[in-house]
């Protein structure tokens, strides 16, 4: 049997698809933080709870209306992303201008009733999702297995993340958004609604980790707390990638995702601490990032 320093090889392509998908997913879910942060200045710790949300949507969407998978995967980020703006607009808005530290703690315990309301009602145990049918069965690469549905994930999920750097970077829209960031005064001398954009902005970045929650439901078990597990690694991944910085989030979250499931093939035990080992590295060397910029 092939290895490669003393690994089957069989093993390791395993473990990277297992770390390119979660990679996917770290970079959906730092893409929305840094887009909320980066254009509205949010620190926002709901972003665990709004993920976990995409999923539950999802299969509360299947059990009680039988609507399919292709359905949700639009209505699901939509109805979140609409709860995601009443958030902004009732609860948000009222703090705009104060310190960082509101807005954490606001969304955090935003996050603790979202989650302890979801816990009352459904409990702690995982609820499934099935598989699509079309995404059944998986592909034999000869040196791996691949399941069309991590195949899926893998695209669809790269597709998002790149159109939405498109929209932010390379268009008008994007334009309009960070101006109406910086001097939203001036903006709305121009007839612009500022308001509106801040919503809309706080939606889509809400939308972005319910989207990773849609994804996520045929893959591992729906729970309450689902979220809270994964956002404190998607944080790490955000301050590795630098605060705000679109590119950074979808290139550090992907790396993240490699680096993570080759130190669970070759040194297991460091696997759930080796992000936070590299955050702490490149803090010291870099205090704002591989790709933020400097104050």
């Amino acid at each position: 049997m092939l290895t490669i320093l003393g690994v089957p090889v069989v093993v390791l392509s395993g473990q990277l698809l297992l770390g390119v998908i979660n990679g996917a997913f770290y970079a959906l879910l730092s893409l929305g933080l840094a887009v909320i942060f980066g254009l509205l200045k949010i620190i926002n710790f709901a972003h665990g709870a709004m993920y976990m949300l995409g999923a539950m949507v999802t299969v509360i969407l299947f059990d009680v209306l039988g609507i399919s998978y292709w359905v949700a995967l639009f209505l699901a980020p939509l109805l979140v992303g609409c709860f995601g703006m009443l958030v902004e607009y009732f609860l948000l808005r009222r703090i705009s201008g104060q310190d960082h530290i509101y807005s954490l703690l606001l969304t955090f315990g935003i996050a603790l009733l979202i989650q302890g309301v979801l816990i009352n009602i459904y409990g702690v145990s995982g609820m499934s999702y099935s598989m699509p049918e079309v995404f059944e069965g998986g592909a034999n690469l000869g040196f791996m297995f691949l399941p069309y549905y991590r195949a899926w994930v893998i695209v669809v999920a790269l597709l998002v993340c790149f159109g939405t750097w498109f929209v932010i970077e390379k268009t008008k829209l994007g334009a309009y958004l960070r101006a109406g960031t910086e001097d939203a005064q001036l903006m709305q001398g121009f007839g612009i609604n500022v308001p509106l954009l801040v919503s809309l902005t706080y939606g889509f970045g809400v939308m972005l980790a319910a989207f990773a929650g849609v994804l996520v439901a045929p893959i591992y078990s729906v729970t309450p707390v689902m979220g809270s597990h994964i956002l404190i690694v998607v944080f790490a991944v955000v301050v590795i990638g630098g605060m705000g910085s679109i590119s950074g989030a979808i290139i550090t979250g992907i790396l993240m995702g490699v680096i993570e499931g080759l130190t669970k093939t070759f040194y297991p035990p460091a696997s759930s601490a080796v992000i936070f080992l590299v955050m702490v590295v490149v803090l010291l060397i870099r205090p704002s990032g591989l790709f933020g910029k400097e104050a």
